[in-house]
């Protein structure tokens, strides 16, 4: 039935991540942000946060998009390919850009290789934490602690060249998303 809506199965993927990308005001409001060092840091911590978010809840529909990603990529790949291309064309150039910003203010410095590669590695990591999470009975039970989203965007940050000065100054620092994006509204 769905074929009679959609021709291929990608053009349904397409359709799926059309409504989902284009549609969610927290992107949105991220992809309005001026490259820094504070955008960099809120790019992170929201993309940690929304991972994390999907553990919460193993049957909400967050927890079903890292499943159907997970499934995709032991598959064919079509549909990670189609996400991959279209995160990549969503947030790429604010996080290079952010990054670039981040080296010149001496907040981070040049990590060799593509800098496109850094928000993939980042990305993978806390795609991975979550995923051994998802289980009822997660397959790797990470010792509690209240500050564990933080330590993932601590390890993230550093392993894109953030140096700790930068990272123990922003990371707590740095108001939410929604926050930042409203006194950029504000000033403009």
């Amino acid at each position: 039935m769905l074929f009679k809506h959609f021709p291929t199965k990608a053009a349904l993927y397409a359709e799926i991540l059309a409504e989902e990308c284009e549609a969610d005001p927290e992107l949105i409001r991220l992809r309005e942000l001026k490259p820094s060092t504070t955008t960099l840091v809120i790019l992170i911590r929201e993309m940690v946060a929304h991972f994390m978010r999907a553990t919460e809840s193993p049957d909400g529909e967050d927890a079903q998009r890292v499943r159907l990603l997970i499934s995709s990529q032991l598959t064919d790949g079509e549909f990670a390919r189609l996400l991959y291309d279209k995160i990549g064309d969503l947030i790429g150039t604010i996080f290079e850009a952010s990054l670039e910003s981040a080296i010149a203010a001496g907040d981070a410095e040049r990590v060799e290789g593509q800098q496109l590669n850094l928000f993939w590695f980042a990305h993978q990591v806390v795609h991975m934490v979550a995923l051994a999470r998802l289980p009822a009975t997660p397959s790797l039970t990470y010792p509690s602690a209240p500050d564990f989203e933080r330590q993932i965007c601590q390890f993230i940050l550093r392993g894109i060249g953030m140096n700790g000065r930068a990272i123990t100054s922003y990371l707590d620092t740095v108001p939410p998303l929604m926050d930042a994006a409203d006194r950029i509204a504000e000033s403009a």
